[in-house]
């Protein structure tokens, strides 16, 4: 018996499973100019300045958020209302849209996207902005913009979902032909209508929901 070959063939194999490992842990853009690049790793899931880990939209999630805006991405501008990774967003960025602003309190989350976009060529088509949801609202709202794609994905825990989808029709940040889509865990209701908002459709995988709402039509 060649122990040797043994040996080594074992360190092969080995290598091979820890580079398994290693990009399963990665999260990667799923289709566009950028795919199969990672935009996160457990490194940016568990580390943060306030000690919050990130439960980032699964890879399924997000395969389903781009099969619903199907036809609406080329151009269009595109809102990560709670970025976290960032993934969402530079999923837009690869799938068409023309700008993408990001939205996150955390320090090391923004620095990290900052970096991502750059390394992704991403860097002139995006804004990040490090801050809370209401505050970018408001903040926009003063500047009189408006946009095309809103992603609303705030912790499961909170019910901030409904309160920052008012704001975005209050304060007319809404293009007329645009959409917000909230993610939500499944249990928790969003009524049919939020101002002049209307529910389109409802769409559930496992855990997790996503709420469209469009203009109502009149």
């Amino acid at each position: 018996m060649d122990l040797h070959r043994i040996g080594r063939r074992s360190r092969q194999i080995c290598c091979r499973v820890v580079c398994l490992v290693v990009r399963y842990r990665q999260m990667r853009i799923s289709a566009g100019t950028a795919k199969g690049r990672p935009t996160a790793t457990q490194k940016l899931l568990k580390k943060t300045s306030d000690g919050e880990r990130l439960r980032p939209t699964s890879s399924k999630v997000r395969e389903a958020i781009f099969d619903i805006l199907r036809g609406r991405m080329e151009g269009a501008s595109f809102v990560d209302l709670y970025a976290g990774t960032g993934t969402v967003g530079m999923e837009a960025l690869s799938r068409g849209a023309d700008s993408a602003i990001f939205v996150e309190p955390d320090e090391f989350r923004v620095n990290s996207i900052r970096e991502n976009l750059a390394r992704l060529g991403f860097g002139r088509r995006a804004v990040v902005v490090r801050g809370k949801a209401d505050e970018f609202l408001a903040s926009a709202a003063e500047r009189r913009e408006s946009y095309d794609i809103f992603f609303v994905d705030p912790p499961y825990s909170s019910e901030e979902g409904g309160k920052i989808t008012t704001m975005i029709d209050k304060m007319g940040l809404l293009n007329d032909e645009g959409v917000v889509i909230i993610e939500h865990f499944f249990k928790m209701e969003f009524p049919e209508k939020i101002e002049s908002l209307r529910m389109h459709k409802r769409y559930r995988y496992g855990d997790t929901t996503l709420s469209l709402y469009r203009k109502a039509r009149a």
